[in-house]
């Protein structure tokens, strides 16, 4: 039987006087049709389990509900409140929307109404920053919508600009919106999807759904859609291009995606119970429907686009999916090396036997898997960029045995030499047919018997010959003593030194860092000497944790970067909050800074991840001020002999502090040279380390070709370029001539596009960075100035750049012995900038 609108609203009415021990009028005008109330300045609600409209449902979970909707048909009631929500801790508070459904049986004598599951949130303002019991909510015509904490920090707000709020209107649809004076949208949380779509919202190019917890999401270009899992760097497990898409919409009875007509349409099975969501699965990566019971109707990704197996998770770690099954990877010559994290679910992944070991990487070995293939490597082309290209296959599996942090790697080639990929997290791989020769897939283990079999050598060498034996351990013991009392007296200086020079940052020892990373449990990734972890101080402060491996060399790199940086303090340097140095463990600890490494957003062409040019510019000025503040106001010059993408790092608000200064030598600004070891770093080495004599204006030449990356956005050495494009440089140079700047400004960005002749003038710049002779270039305070806009680029340049790429470069010049000198000592005119 059809229920009228009044009707429906009726009930509705009735549920609320049901759930509520007692409903004032304020409650009971928000739940009316219409749900419209007016911008006040004194128009606030403050987040309180006691209050009078706040509702406990059936599965523990508290909502205090502002406003409230519903949606009916001949069957069911439903409707979307909102307003502050918990789980049943309530430990923590979301400001959201959330659907509500429930089961009605309507009699003209009675209705009778059963409460369902918890409410479901579709939509929050601060999914990643929940406030407490006392935040309070605040509707004014200047601001829009205000979340604020009980201390009364601004959690969140609706950034409405110079535009004015006239009240706030909550649609049948769960669409919260501010209207103006003519009824106008201002702002509208359809235009701000978090991992929910629903019935007749958008999502347009450019927006994204992002699961809860932060690990899939799920966005539109002008190309088409993607899914991605959020590693790093991020892997797309699903492409679908089209050159009509430009939205997607959740219609009630079609899914559809179009431009001007429907390209992917997908009707009901079902029309009694409409199908109203539509969510990014937190767990694994699907984008499924659901009726308003918040049952499953369907996957939109599996049989249209991937199978089961495609899903990045849906095995686990280590885990092989084939045919929608789960195993382990099956033992090699008798020896298993993985065993079912939890044996009755095998969809939960596998672990290793045997743990890997950095202080036992001797015995890491290389398994290949046969017939197997891995998700990114499935779109066309790969996810990933390759770590190295053009190299044959050992070369590759060598790389991956080298580093500590690698857990597989996969070589792709098509003649003798390929692409090597190595990755530090591995999700599920997929089973195929046939096996791929030009496709390899190696997993690293901790060989046991290996392990085993060198202990029983060592037993048959010692019964053996026991006299032998004897007399080398006599001479052993000579020899441990010996190097015992150097280590001794050399840990003893080294002790001395870390607790008298001034300035030092805060001591910590090894049980204090294990805590603070939760035993290392979880990795960032490597580079330089060490593997970093994330931390979170006592305090809670996160922290990330340099664990420094290796001997003498891990040894200097340590003292080296605790001594330059230890004491010294700059907006735009990443700061060291303390060290470890505890028998053989050497630790660094930093400041956190949540959005990585420069490479990262701008190599990795993520549509999600570009940068704009008013961003780029800003990175870029913060780059050259940490770098003058090294060279020319600290106490003594800091020479930093290591700039590139990697070791520049963004914080949270893309502030840019440089990073890594393992290399960098100190140098008396009275002092005519200091004597060092250079290690190569190709691409980024000033022609003059070749001389052995090298000035602060290494530093400068490395900013330029950092500089020319950031306004290209690509690597200065791109093997996946045409030949005649591949040494960014070179390419310069050549556009230089040919007057045709413009074509080098990165094309993956519309936004730099559109700034084409600023970012031209920026890259004249980088030409003057680059000057072969270094007494020609400027120094990093000038720059500054330039970019800033106080002074000119110098004029006449030489555009002969040479290309630190070319493999020539490296014949011997590696762990040769290097002079630094101080540049601004000995050729002061070329500080006072252009004339």
């Amino acid at each position: 039987m059809g229920m009228s609108s009044w009707a429906s609203c009726a009930v509705l009415l009735y549920l609320v006087l049901l759930l509520t021990p007692s409903c004032p009028i304020l409650f009971l005008v928000t739940a009316l049709p219409g749900n419209y109330l007016a911008a006040d300045a004194s128009t606030s609600w403050t987040n309180s389990l006691s209050a009078p409209d706040s509702v406990k449902f059936d599965d523990g979970s508290f909502a205090r509900i502002i406003l409230l909707s519903n949606f009916s048909d001949d069957s069911v009631t439903a409707g979307c409140g909102c307003g502050f929500i918990c789980n049943q801790t309530c430990n923590s508070h979301l400001f959201a929307i959330f659907s509500l459904s429930y089961d009605v049986y309507y009699d003209p004598d009675s209705v009778n109404i059963s409460k369902s599951e918890g409410p479901k949130v579709v939509w929050s303002a601060n999914p990643e920053n929940p406030v407490s019991i006392n935040a309070t909510l605040q509707l004014t015509s200047e601001e829009g919508l205000a979340l604020k904490d009980a201390n009364g920090t601004t959690v969140w707000s609706t950034n409405i600009g110079s535009k004015s709020v006239a009240g706030l209107n909550f649609t049948d649809v769960c669409n919260l919106q501010l209207l103006d004076d003519k009824n106008a949208t201002v702002w509208q949380s359809f235009d701000h999807p978090t991992d929910t779509l629903v019935v007749g919202q958008k999502l347009v190019a450019g927006q994204q759904l992002t699961s809860q917890g932060g690990l899939f999401s799920f966005s539109v270009t002008r190309q088409g859609f993607f899914a991605y899992i959020n590693s790093n760097p991020p892997q797309r497990y699903l492409t679908y291009i089209s050159e009509n898409t430009s939205d997607i919409k959740f219609f009630k009875d079609n899914f559809t995606i179009s431009s001007s007509g429907p390209i992917i349409a997908w009707l009901l099975l079902s029309t009694y119970f409409p199908n109203r969501y539509m969510r990014l699965g937190a767990d694994n990566g699907h984008l499924e429907v659901y009726n308003m019971y918040w049952r499953v109707a369907d996957n939109f990704f599996i049989s249209r686009f991937i199978d089961s197996c495609g899903f990045p998770t849906v095995c686990g770690s280590y885990g092989i999916c084939r045919n929608g099954q789960c195993i382990c990877p099956e033992p090699i010559n008798a020896t298993s090396y993985f065993q079912l994290i939890k044996e009755r679910q095998p969809d939960r992944g596998c672990s290793l036997i045997t743990p890997l070991s950095c202080q036992a990487s001797k015995n890491h070995i290389l398994l290949e898997l046969k017939k197997i293939t891995y998700f990114p490597f499935t779109q066309d082309p790969p996810s990933i960029n390759p770590d190295h290209q053009h190299i044959n296959l050992d070369s590759c599996k060598q790389a991956c045995l080298k580093n500590c942090s690698c857990k597989a790697a996969f070589y792709n080639s098509s003649k003798s030499l390929g692409n090597c990929y190595l990755l530090s997290q591995i999700f599920s791989l997929m089973a195929i047919d046939q096996d791929n020769t030009d496709f390899k897939v190696y997993i690293k283990v901790q060989n046991p018997i290996q392990q085993q079999t060198n202990h029983r050598k060592k037993k048959q060498v010692i019964m053996g010959s026991s006299l032998r034996s004897l007399l080398v351990i006599f001479l052993l013991i000579g020899i441990f003593a010996l190097l015992f009392w150097k280590k001794e007296n050399a840990d003893e200086a080294e002790e001395y030194y870390l607790d008298h020079v001034p300035g030092m940052p805060t001591r910590y020892s090894y049980d204090d860092l294990q805590a603070i990373t939760e035993n290392f449990n979880k990795e960032l990734g490597g580079g330089g000497f060490g593997t970093v972890f994330e931390g979170t101080l006592p305090n809670g402060t996160k922290v990330t944790v340099k664990r420094l491996d290796g001997f003498s060399q891990i040894k200097k790199s340590f003292l080296a970067e605790v001594e330059t940086i230890g004491s010294i303090h700059h907006i735009n340097l990443v700061r060291l909050i303390g060290f470890c140095a505890e028998k053989y463990h050497r630790l660094l600890v930093y400041e956190y800074m949540s959005n990585g490494s420069l490479d990262r957003w701008v190599f990795h062409k993520n549509p999600e991840m570009l940068l704009d040019w008013k961003l780029r510019k800003k990175i870029i000025i913060e780059i050259a001020r940490g770098l003058s503040y090294l060279h020319e106001e600290c106490r003594q010059k800091i020479v930093h002999l290591n700039i590139k993408p990697h070791n520049i790092l963004l914080d949270e608000n893309f502030n840019a502090k440089v990073s890594d200064f393992g290399l960098s030598k100190l140098v008396d600004h009275g002092q005519s040279q200091v004597v060092t070891n250079m290690r190569w770093t190709p691409g980024y080495m000033a022609p003059e380390w070749l001389s052995s004599m090298i000035t602060e204006k290494v530093d400068v030449y490395s900013f330029g070709v950092v500089l020319l990356e950031i306004l290209c956005g690509r690597r200065n050495l791109d093997h996946s370029q045409p030949e005649e494009a591949m040494h960014l440089l070179d390419l310069f140079k050549k556009n230089i001539v040919e007057d045709r700047l413009l074509d080098l400004v990165d094309k993956c960005s519309e936004d730099m596009q559109l700034h084409g002749g600023e970012v031209v003038n920026t890259m004249r710049v980088a030409a003057w960075c680059l000057q072969n002779d270094f007494t020609r270039r400027p120094s990093m305070s000038m720059v500054v100035k330039i970019l800033e806009g106080a002074v000119n680029v110098e004029s006449v340049l030489d555009y002969f750049f040479s290309n630190p790429s070319l493999p020539n470069m490296r014949a011997g010049v590696e762990n040769q012995e290097v002079h630094i000198v101080a540049a601004s000592s000995l050729f002061p005119s070329i500080l006072s900038g252009p004339r």
